[in-house]
């Protein structure tokens, strides 16, 4: 059966943390977050009419890899603000209170404030470029897709409620599942992100990130793929299509910690 990839539509965007320090001088710490409108608010180009392939491809990924950059970073910046929180033991109520927003916002239970940052932490975390240009490719025919051109879905993302998005052609008699239609591109990436991070069915692959970032300082979606088995009814043909896809493509090189956020 394919997965039900369940859909969050955020409701709140994180734009100022205010930590305070258990230092012997208290000292404010200020993150911001500031969405490039560029970038958000683009609207998908028409891929449909390209002669060479290889000129379709570049375009596609040139227009994806912005997406995929301003969604890492705001989830870099809730990374941040995890760390700081670990760091210092003292910490005003704007603090906890996003603590607590991050715990309902990524699915975990509320628990020792230690326990907590460190559940949560294993599920902040960007999700490697080469892997998202890849798995955007592949779920939406390079961009041509009904569901993309309709949607702004690039990812296939599923939706449980009657209109909350576009009904498949050849949808099983029985089943209620529509395909997420989103505002903008840029939402699609989002959920996309925020599926991979919260949702059980990908808890492997946050093992295998939580392992790369410890030794590398960064993850690669060549590791990560192997986490993605539950993903597409295909399952191990659908991890090596996609290993295949960003080593042909060349995508590893937007894996390196210096391209990262």
């Amino acid at each position: 059966m394919r997965l039900m990839r369940h859909i969050f539509w955020p409701g709140w965007l994180l734009a100022t943390l205010f930590l305070i320090s258990g230092c012997e001088q208290q000292k404010e710490v200020v993150l911001e977050f500031a969405p490039d409108k560029t970038v958000t608010k683009a609207k998908l180009p028409d891929f449909s009419g390209y002669d060479q392939v290889a000129e379709k491809k570049r375009d596609f990924f040139n227009f994806m890899l912005p997406l995929i950059k301003e969604s890492n970073r705001e989830i870099t910046l809730e990374r941040q603000a995890l760390k700081l929180m670990k760091e210092n033991a003292s910490l005003e109520k704007p603090a906890e209170k996003l603590l607590q927003r991050l715990a309902e916002k990524y699915r975990v239970d509320m628990e020792p404030r230690d326990t907590l940052i460190k559940r949560l932490m294993k599920r902040v975390a960007p999700i490697p470029p080469s892997l998202a240009l890849a798995q955007s490719a592949n779920e939406s025919a390079w961009g041509t897709s009904r569901f993309a051109v309709e949607g702004n879905n690039l990812f296939g993302q599923w939706c449980f409620s009657k209109g909350c998005g576009l009904v498949p052609d050849q949808r099983s008699d029985g089943a209620i599942h529509e395909v997420a239609r989103f505002k903008s591109p840029y939402q699609s990436v989002r959920a996309y992100m925020l599926n991979i991070n919260r949702h059980d069915a990908y808890r492997e692959l946050r093992g295998m990130r939580a392992q790369e970032l410890a030794n590398l300082g960064y993850s690669t979606g060549m590791n990560l793929a192997g986490g993605l088995h539950s993903y597409s009814e295909r399952g191990a043909e659908y991890v090596e299509e996609l290993r295949a896809m960003i080593s042909y493509n060349e995508l590893q090189q937007y894996d390196q910690v210096s391209n990262q956020p």
